[in-house]
């Protein structure tokens, strides 16, 4: 399958609620992290996520991927993404955000999936109480601080 028509069923699913058709996308093994709700692993948690997690949360999404990059391993998109939440206090407000993600290929189906996003700009819409908002912020510094735990980043 080639990037593009990955992009395309990818977002599709995404904006139908079809989480089997989202898993199928994805190895075996294959991981999904979500900035908001974490790591997804093999195609039926994935479903799961889309399922029981987004569509939990919100509706009418709408995803456009633009300027795809790829070889045979591994691609790249950046992409703007908007929503309609359904949480309390937000209802109906549509919350909009721009980011890049990341595609580890195998096999013409996605091993991993990444995405990077300014999350601030996201919790804004949310009108989330402040220490909310700091709460989760924290917890994304502090899994990117886990991650770079033994680079050169993190000595003096």
């Amino acid at each position: 399958m080639t990037f593009d028509a990955i992009l395309s069923r990818f977002t599709a699913a995404v904006e139908a609620g079809d989480g089997t058709a989202l898993g199928a996308l994805f190895t075996q093994d294959g991981v999904y992290h979500d900035t908001f709700y974490g790591e997804f692993l093999g195609p039926s948690a994935i479903r799961d996520m889309l399922e029981n997690h987004f569509w939990r949360d919100a509706e009418a999404f709408r995803w456009d991927m633009n300027e795809p990059l790829a070889n045979d391993n591994i691609g790249y998109a950046n992409w703007r993404f908007s929503y309609s939440s359904k949480l309390e206090g937000v209802k109906g407000k549509r919350i909009v955000f721009e980011g890049m993600s990341r595609f580890r290929l195998k096999g013409g189906l996605i091993n991993r999936y990444d995405e990077i996003f300014d999350i601030g700009i996201a919790l804004s819409q949310t009108d989330f109480a402040s220490e909310r908002m700091a709460k989760i912020i924290a917890k994304a510094a502090e899994r990117l601080r886990s991650s770079a735990s033994n680079s050169r980043h993190l000595i003096d």
